[in-house]
């Protein structure tokens, strides 16, 4: 059978079987070189990996599903970066396994939010933002308050991303459940959005 445009269209499944080809093989030439850039592989300067409370509170950020209201990705366009701060840049998320970049905004990009409120703030907001943000339909989380910490499974946790790559030493996972110790998962969150986005918060 001659492939002529016309015998293409006809034929459903050659139709099918060409496109993935052609879908896959753009997506390589366009994926693979990102693997061998430095600027997407190498991490800012000060970046460190999230100690073990910080990596607690992403677990919370994640279970409780703050990702589908926030994203942590500031666009290179001159409205975000005078509202948010610096733009995003790969090297940011070189740690981040899986990233938490988001696909909607019902409430602000995260990413610079570290440091800019004080834990006190981040404490009255999380457990009712209404009575500091009236118009806000964010849900409350006071019960996060009294929930411990769940240091059970950290040092897995941390052996698993030191696989992928995340620096992390013996000594640290070793330590890690004591650093958990009387922490509840509110001041896991909390920990974890004032460390959010610090390396190139004052950067122009």
């Amino acid at each position: 059978m001659k492939l002529t445009h016309d015998a293409i269209e006809r034929n459903v499944g050659l139709m099918v079987v060409l496109t993935l080809l052609v879908v896959s093989v753009g997506g390589l030439v366009e994926i693979v070189p990102l693997y061998f850039q430095k600027s997407t592989t190498e991490p800012v300067t000060g970046l460190k990996p999230y100690d073990p409370v910080r990596l607690t509170g992403r677990d919370v950020y994640i279970r409780e599903g703050c990702y589908l209201c926030h994203s942590q990705m500031i666009r290179p366009f001159r409205a975000e970066t005078e509202r948010y701060g610096h733009y995003s840049v790969a090297g940011e998320f070189v740690y981040d396994h899986p990233f938490q970049w988001g696909s909607k905004r019902t409430g602000p990009d995260l990413h610079r939010v570290g440091g800019r409120y004080s834990d006190e703030w981040h404490r009255a907001h999380l457990i009712n933002p209404r009575d500091l943000v009236p118009e806000s339909n964010m849900p409350a989380f006071a019960f996060l308050e009294k929930a411990p910490a769940d240091a059970s499974s950290i040092e897995a946790k941390m052996r698993a991303l030191r696989k992928v790559g995340v620096p992390y030493t013996d000594e640290e996972i070793a330590g890690a459940r004591k650093q958990l110790e009387g922490k509840s998962e509110l001041d896991a969150l909390i920990a974890y959005l004032q460390g959010m986005g610090l390396e190139l918060k004052n950067a122009k």
